[in-house]
């Protein structure tokens, strides 16, 4: 346990986020056992009931308990969330690095095919792609796999271009190896660190990309459990009902903070300059506790007294 605990080397913030996604990770692969009822069942009598002890989220607008499509609507979004990064991100690094090393036209057109796609905002993006290939899970996630592409590939050529100046690539390149492996075995290695850092951070704009494409009703169709379109139902009746809209709302936000949190943690661990940063403001202290070069406060009686 120690050992786990070392691993956040003192960070609060990404104990917490791992805390969060961790808890949201298990209801989402026990949420038959843990929910209450069936998410499907519908019981119009009691609709819109509010929150009790048999229902502790209340029922929805066809008398649905909003605990168990929350529970279910986790395993919609943190999948999609993951899937759709893995792909985007994978296509996008390896574009990314790939236009770095061979340069010239192949470099020229990802990049400017890049600069294309970035022109469009993401969620407008999601929208074009779900609308052009349709509502199911798959297309949605390709959607905004398409829309997650064009930030990973210029998050990964910016480092492969630095990477392909280094010493022991072009060593490699002057002792014959081929670009396909000087591709795979040193500058695709290299770019990973920095990437995964920012996919731990992209997830949470892929979840929330999702709950907005279900929010405006081309994302994930009924009657499956989605954060978004319960937001969305939710929002039509917020002045009577107000927990229909607040318990997906506020689970889009835990899901979106301990991701953020996690990424934060990551890039905290991974980068020396902000880890320096973050020692230096114990190292600059002598052993009274001020601060190196700083002018020490004193006292109105030590003024007084030195006057």
């Amino acid at each position: 346990m120690k050992n786990f605990f070392y691993i956040f080397q003192g960070s609060r913030s990404g104990l917490t986020g791992f805390c969060l996604t961790l808890f949201l990770v298990l209801v989402a692969i026990f949420a038959p056992v843990l929910s209450p009822a069936d998410p499907n069942v519908q019981n119009v009598a009691d609709a819109f009931a509010p929150p009790t002890w048999e229902h502790p989220f209340g029922l929805d607008t066809f008398g649905r308990d909003v605990l168990t499509r929350v529970m279910y609507g986790a395993r919609v979004s943190l999948t999609l969330g993951l899937f759709s990064v893995l792909v985007g991100g994978s296509i996008g690094v390896l574009l990314g690095v790939l236009a770095a090393l061979q340069g010239g036209k192949i470099d020229q057109i990802i990049t400017q095919m890049t600069d294309v796609l970035m022109s469009v905002p993401t969620l407008i993006l999601s929208i074009i792609v779900v609308v052009a290939l349709g509502t199911n899970y798959f297309n949605i996630v390709i959607a905004v796999a398409i829309a997650m592409m064009p930030k990973f590939i210029r998050y990964a050529r910016g480092p492969a271009l630095s990477v392909r100046e280094q010493e022991f690539v072009q060593g490699a390149i002057a002792a014959g190896a081929g670009k396909w492996r000087v591709f795979f075995r040193h500058v695709l290695p290299s770019v990973l660190g920095p990437v995964a850092v920012m996919g731990a951070l992209w997830v949470g704009i892929a979840i929330r990309i999702e709950a907005s494409l279900s929010f405006l009703g081309v994302g994930v169709q009924p009657p499956t459990s989605a954060w978004g379109s319960m937001l969305k139902d939710g929002v039509e009746v917020i002045l009577f009902t107000p927990w229909l809209a607040f318990f997906p709302g506020l689970a889009i936000m835990i899901t979106i903070l301990g991701m953020n949190l996690i990424g934060d943690w990551l890039r905290d661990i991974m980068d020396p300059h902000l880890k320096s940063m973050a020692r230096r403001p114990e190292a600059d202290k002598d052993q009274s506790g001020a601060e190196v070069g700083t002018v020490p406060q004193l006292s109105s009686e030590e003024v007084a007294r030195m006057g």
